[in-house]
């Protein structure tokens, strides 16, 4: 049995400029396979290696997989566009080799695999949720035919062609420290690169799920909309002497020098943060970090942030998202404006960079709403405004809500501007034409503070920082231009 981990032509989101990592979920579903001994495994990862859809085709049938999957577990790939490529890329395969086993998992696809399976006839079965057991199963029943695909627990799979079967939930991994080490081999690590300028670079996840529920969030779409709630909000993470093994592993054998941790709130743990902190400094490991955190965890935090810094903390994330703490509570944030502006403060006195993600488009947003947010923003003051427009996904309150008035057709929406930095959907109060303007000017407004720029230049940070900051700026144009294409693109 062969099986191809395969990720086609992408982009990237254009406010992140040339950014590109391995795709954390083939890497950890290929060591699965191969640690448990079920099939030969590769990788393909079109965008690294600069392949088009013919290259990509020609590859795949030199290598002869009798399994093709795709997927992906974040959204900064590129948003909900990238279910676009990877269904492209799935019905080219199928049309060109028949045979294979075509299968997709993940984002997106865990919290709408119903509508994909209907709309894209040439995906053979769907994960939902976490994909490991589920993908163990149905190799084992490929090769032996025991079984029936409806009985294997998280599959989606088709009876004939117009019946779309569901198997039974699939039970979270209660122990993600039972997974094996990615399986970084099978990717050309020395292609990646994170904001432009750091490199070499790699994106990790640590953990899966997240203590809040906010209502925009994309992990709604990563998990069974019958036990959506319950799943995504069951934080399991890694151990810290765990993190930092694989933090040797990058750093020795790849030379990775800069990395993202994506987990939506990596410091949810303070034990497995300390002692990841403390372990990666007794080692010598040498790999600065990012990573993101909710404001409440910051704050509690406050008093080991020197050693997160000593261990290669460069720069955090915070959600700042609205204006007032009412909006935040609406929208199940769970944290206060206070709490996100005392963040930044404490970062900074730290020497450590801030990132603040605002959102465009909720549903109560007005034009006087949406200024005061970039007011709100503007006094708590991070050091990158990180401006998404609300794009509904899959499961998601705010889902339901346009479906609910009429704001869009799940099955005629174009998914390659679903990418959370193009308006496609208005407000109770606003076009999305109206929308799309508003964040623009937010965008430009933010970034055109002479006195932030020069503290930000001027300041301790490190390099990395600065240099984020400069990509940022250096794409607000094409980020505007897709403020004002919105939905016709």
């Amino acid at each position: 049995m062969k099986v191809l981990f395969l990720t086609p032509p992408l982009k990237a989101w254009d406010s992140h400029g040339n950014h590109k990592a391995c795709n954390q979920m083939h890497a950890q579903l290929g060591a699965y396979l191969r640690e448990k001994k079920l099939a030969d495994v590769a990788a393909l990862d079109c965008r690294a290696l600069e392949m088009d859809w013919e290259a990509m085709l020609k590859w795949t049938k030199e290598y002869k997989p009798d399994m093709v999957f795709v997927g992906e577990l974040l959204h900064s790939t590129c948003g909900a566009a990238v279910i676009w490529y990877f269904n492209e890329g799935l019905r080219l395969i199928k049309e060109a080799m028949p045979q294979v086993i075509t299968i997709a998992g993940g984002l997106w696809y865990s919290g709408d695999y119903e509508r994909q399976m209907r709309l894209n006839p040439w995906i053979d079965y769907i994960m939902i949720g976490e994909a490991e057991l589920t993908l163990e199963d149905l190799i084992n029943n490929v090769k032996s035919k025991k079984k029936s695909d409806r009985e294997i627990p998280g599959l989606v799979s088709r009876k004939d062609k117009t019946t779309v079967v569901i198997g039974p939930h699939r039970d979270l991994i209660p122990d993600l420290n039972v997974l094996p080490m990615p399986a970084y081999d099978l990717f050309p690590m020395e292609k990646y690169v994170g904001h432009t300028y750091w490199k070499p670079f790699a994106e990790l996840m640590t953990s899966r799920g997240c203590p809040g529920k906010c209502h925009f969030c994309y992990e709604w779409a990563l998990y069974d909309s019958r036990t959506a709630t319950q799943d995504f909000t069951s934080w399991r993470g890694l151990k810290g002497k765990r993190i930092v093994d694989e933090l040797d592993i990058l750093e020795k054998k790849y030379g990775i020098t800069t990395i993202v941790f994506q987990d939506d709130a990596f410091n949810t743990d303070t034990q497995a943060m300390i002692e990841f902190c403390e372990e990666k400094i007794k080692r010598g490991n040498k790999i600065d970090w990012v990573c993101l955190g909710r404001a409440d965890q910051w704050i509690s935090q406050h008093d080991i942030l020197p050693l997160m810094k000593k261990a290669g903390l460069f720069l955090a994330l915070t959600g700042v998202e609205v204006e007032d703490d009412m909006t935040l509570s609406k929208q199940g944030k769970g944290v206060t404006i206070d709490q996100i502006k005392k963040t930044v403060r404490i970062l900074r006195e730290n020497d450590i960079g801030s990132v603040g993600t605002v959102l465009v488009g909720l549903k109560e947003d007005t034009e006087a709403k949406i200024k005061q947010r970039l007011h709100i923003a503007d006094e708590i003051d991070p050091d990158i405004f990180a401006l998404d427009y609300l794009t509904p996904v899959p499961n998601s309150p705010d889902w339901r809500y346009g479906i609910k008035k009429g704001w869009f057709d799940p099955d005629k929406i174009d998914l390659r501007v679903w990418d959370f930095q193009h308006p496609v959907i208005p407000t109770d109060h606003l076009t999305v034409e109206e929308v799309g303007r508003l964040g623009s000017w937010c965008m430009r407004e933010y970034y055109s503070k002479p006195e932030r720029i020069h503290r930000i230049m001027e300041s301790n940070y490190d390099i990395k920082v600065k240099l984020c900051v400069k990509d940022f700026m250096n794409n607000i144009s094409k980020w505007e231009a897709n403020s004002r294409v919105g939905a016709n693109a």
